[in-house]
């Protein structure tokens, strides 16, 4: 078992974003804060916004656009991610 801080989390899920996906801008957001006092709130796995700035992501649509998303990020999202935000711009 990996503990994993926010800030590697965000460099890996940026790299894979951009390795697999053409993109021209991603920003990510840690929004943990915002649900440390929740019941099922666990301290290992985080909240995260991301933006993605993709005019190819854009085209299709936003269904499809975030399952690409969810499954380039299917690891992290079992093992570190408790809740994920996505926007594409």
């Amino acid at each position: 078992f990996i503990i994993m801080d926010i800030n590697e989390l965000i460099a890996i899920v940026k790299k894979k974003i951009e390795n697999n996906t053409s993109c021209e801008k991603i920003e990510i957001e840690d929004k943990t804060f915002l649900h440390v006092n929740h019941k099922n709130h666990d301290s290992k796995k985080f909240h995260i916004k991301i933006i993605i700035y993709s005019k190819s992501l854009k085209k299709i649509n936003q269904i499809k656009s975030k399952k690409i998303i969810y499954k380039i990020l299917d690891e992290e999202l079992k093992e570190f991610i408790h809740s994920i935000q996505i926007s594409i711009q």
